[in-house]
């Protein structure tokens, strides 16, 4: 889980990196939830939530910008 205050501290190109891995991991976690293969159930919703704060802290930016 990454916090607020790590993502705020990364820049534009960082954070857009950071985005495509965690939509990958989403992408491969559903799949194996679809397979009932997933062993850490929780860790999709950790990836939702920090999808949400990139999204969040690149959007604020635009907003300042």
């Amino acid at each position: 889980m990454m916090k607020i205050a790590d993502i705020q501290g990364m820049t534009p190109d960082q954070l857009a990196e950071n985005l495509i891995s965690l939509k990958k991991e989403q992408f491969n976690l559903r799949f194996q939830a679809a397979t009932g293969q997933v062993e850490k159930t929780h860790r999709s919703s950790e990836v939702r939530k920090d999808i949400a704060r990139i999204k969040t802290v690149l959007r604020a930016r635009q907003a300042t910008a």
